[in-house]
């Protein structure tokens, strides 16, 4: 079915605006992907999983996040890091980082960006549209971290010690096979 149907003509353009950013010209700096993607879905609402999955943790795909127009910090931080990698951007330069949110006193998850592989990380986070540097968020605490590649538990000054592979994680390999059925079927969600 397709999503105007089922979501309504925003939802729609929704879509249709992140493939406009999917297609952005390969050689925009990265720095220019970062803010425009961090932008872009930081405009959506947040919403607990609970609240709008009915279950307690749901790790919803980019386009369940566009299509129903909310989801939670995993959502927005999954979101941004499967477009970041369409745009280009090896994955070795970004990181889905589970946190505990100091200010909040509870968990949270963020995108972390290397521009090289011993730098200060930028941090895409949706609570903020600001991309500031790892050293400049102390309310965040790392805790583990993740890529297409591997596992990493986290250490306050590095980039943490590797533990295997994000295959380990259920959630995530959920995520994957649903986005992956999800994209095979792109031109009829759009109505094409």
């Amino acid at each position: 079915m397709a999503v105007e149907k089922q979501y309504g003509e925003k939802a729609r353009l929704r879509l249709l605006y992140w493939e406009k950013i999917l297609n952005l010209p390969p050689d925009t700096p990265e720095t220019d992907k970062l803010r425009k993607v961090n932008l872009f879905f930081n405009r959506a609402q947040f919403v607990s999983d609970i609240e709008h999955w009915g279950k307690a943790d749901y790790w919803a795909t980019p386009v369940e996040l566009l299509t129903t127009n909310g989801g939670d910090c995993e959502d927005f931080s999954l979101a941004k890091y499967f477009t970041l990698r369409n745009l280009g951007i090896p994955d070795g330069k970004l990181r889905v980082t589970y946190v505990k949110a100091l200010s909040l006193n509870q968990a949270h998850m963020v995108l972390a960006y290397y521009p090289t592989p011993d730098a200060d990380p930028l941090i895409l986070d949706n609570l903020t549209n600001e991309i500031k540097p790892a050293s400049q968020r102390p309310d965040l605490y790392p805790v583990y971290s993740f890529n297409g590649s591997g596992l990493w538990l986290s250490r306050q000054k590095s980039q943490g010690r590797l533990v295997g592979t994000a295959d380990k994680l259920d959630q995530w390999r959920q995520f994957k096979a649903r986005l992956k059925t999800q994209l095979l079927k792109r031109s009829n969600l759009l109505g094409l």
